[in-house]
């Protein structure tokens, strides 16, 4: 049975994704106890997915019994265990959130949030460059329909946007595969990286080229200057359970990057090695400025957090600009405290627009707070830890990215980053004046919130101090995920011990 642990964390989802879409008219109890079994039964079996990942071992799953380079595979490593367990506890507090009475304001919400959990883990543990596709494309899918839960105006043109450009996206990452399916004659990321030492020199611009393209397509997904017009809005549109979940979307193109330039275009691939590096350092760099200007721009509390999203993209791909085994580690660190926090502040925000009326999640003076002392502190946590404040998670992860820059970037990255940590506290505590204490005229407005939300925001925003608390060990872990991905004959051998596939 443990064999079969790695393919779990995608037939589990499709399997609860199918069953909650064939009852869509079924009670909605069944569907929300339903909907929560299953992501806790997924958190657990990532759990135990990570600690066998844990003792450096890498391990695969070939479906059919197809062996590589030839069949389908899973592979579970440190950094893809990392990436389920992630996405589990991020999904825990979304569908409780959720089932407070999201759920209920469109159809399918439940079955499509299941096959979203399946596109992602998929993404995250795929083997192959066509089935990174095919996932991305399942949970674009989802994220289509997930997005225009609840109905609206401004819901229905923020998809326009979100799907033409994420399709435009698909069809580049389609060309960028058959580009270097054609160069290598494989589409296994192990099987191709084997191979890159060994291409012709008439090869090179086609592989080089191809990965320009992929660059292109995960800098859309991950978000990064001039890719990123789309996110805010979509984002600050998008129902609250949603926009939460979607705090993992831009990671997984920051993921996609890191598995794919240290795997196929590592230090075996010769003159290809490192390709993205300069792009990425710098353009994320111009994404930081960028997205600590719309911050301090945003006059809503929904954009402001996905401005904040953007912020947070732009370190992280920072770190993959530094590409260094200690940069890795500390933005590793970072994303699974961005990712958490991130959410944790989209489900606050929705819960702070319902007691506030028609000024909803407005950057405006309002009547007080039913419930404003618990939210207000509940604010106050998120936003200390999105900004970096210390003791909190956010001020350990940028500690850490900063001391991982060499002395050539900590003249770029350190007054970038340390600026717009201040412009982000800037504006958060202009918002939270704004919304707790500017608002003490009349009587309390709205009514009392439902008890699955306060589970779900409180979930998510109490792993910054659970970060802090278990910093060590967390550390530990990215230290040897960054190692194990500096090392790409690892699993390169692991995969194919001939070291060979090719001809």
């Amino acid at each position: 049975m443990i064999q079969h642990l790695i393919v779990l964390p995608i037939v589990l989802p499709l399997i609860m994704g199918v069953v909650l879409l064939r009852s869509r008219f079924g009670s909605s109890r069944f569907k929300r106890i339903a909907s929560v079994i299953a992501t806790l039964a997924l958190t657990a079996i990532s759990l135990a997915l990570l600690l066998r990942a844990a003792d450096g071992e890498i391990a695969y799953y070939a479906l059919g019994g197809w062996q590589p380079p030839f069949g389908i595979v899973l592979v579970l490593d440190r950094l893809s265990a990392l990436m389920v367990m992630l996405t589990s506890v991020l999904a825990i507090g979304c569908v409780i959130f959720a089932c407070g009475g999201d759920d209920e304001k469109g159809s399918n919400f439940h079955g499509l949030f299941q096959l979203q959990l399946m596109g992602i883990n998929g993404a995250f543990l795929t083997g192959d460059l066509f089935n990174l596709f095919v996932f991305f494309e399942v949970l674009l899918l989802a994220s289509y329909a997930l997005l225009l839960h609840g109905g609206g105006k401004s819901r229905i043109q923020s998809a326009v946007h979100y799907v033409v450009l994420n399709l435009a996206g698909s069809a580049l990452f389609l060309i960028a595969v058959g580009v270097l399916y054609g160069a290598t004659g494989t589409l296994n990321m192990a099987d191709m990286a084997a191979r890159l030492g060994e291409l012709p020199a008439e090869r090179s611009g086609l592989v080089t080229a191809g990965a320009l393209l992929l660059l292109v397509v995960f800098g859309l997904k991950a978000a990064i200057l001039p890719l990123y017009f789309w996110l805010p809005r979509a984002y600050a549109a998008a129902p609250a359970p949603v926009a939460a979940l979607f705090a993992i979307m831009t990671k997984v193109g920051v993921y996609a990057i890191l598995r794919v330039y240290s795997l196929i275009f590592g230090q075996q691939a010769g003159e290809l090695a490192s390709l993205e590096q300069p792009w990425v350092w710098w353009l994320a760099l111009a994404t930081l400025v960028a997205a600590t200007i719309g911050v301090l721009a945003a006059r809503d509390l929904r954009l402001l957090v996905a401005y904040l999203v953007l912020v947070s993209a732009g370190t992280l791909l920072a770190g993959v600009g530094m590409d260094t085994p200690e940069a890795t580690a500390s933005l590793l660190y970072y994303l699974v405290h961005t990712t958490l926090v991130t959410g944790g502040l989209f489900l606050l925000a929705d819960m702070i627009g319902q007691q506030r009326g028609k000024a909803g999640t407005r950057i405006v003076k309002g009547r007080p707070l039913v419930q404003g002392g618990a939210l207000a502190g509940l604010f106050f946590l998120g936003a200390s830890a999105v900004a970096g404040l210390p003791p909190l998670s956010g001020a350990i992860g940028k500690a850490l990215l900063m001391h991982a820059a060499s002395a050539g970037q900590r003249p770029w990255l350190w007054p970038i980053l340390l600026i717009s940590g201040l412009c982000a506290i800037i504006a958060l505590s202009r918002a939270g004046s704004t919304l707790f204490w500017r608002s003490n005229e009349g009587e309390p407005g709205g009514e009392r919130l439902p008890r699955q939300q306060w589970i779900g925001v409180t979930l998510l925003l109490a792993t910054s101090p659970l970060l802090v608390a278990l910093a060590g060990p967390v550390s530990d872990y990215t230290q040897a995920t960054a190692a194990q991905l500096a090392n790409p004959d690892a699993l390169v051998s692991a995969l194919l011990p001939d070291n060979g596939g090719a001809p």
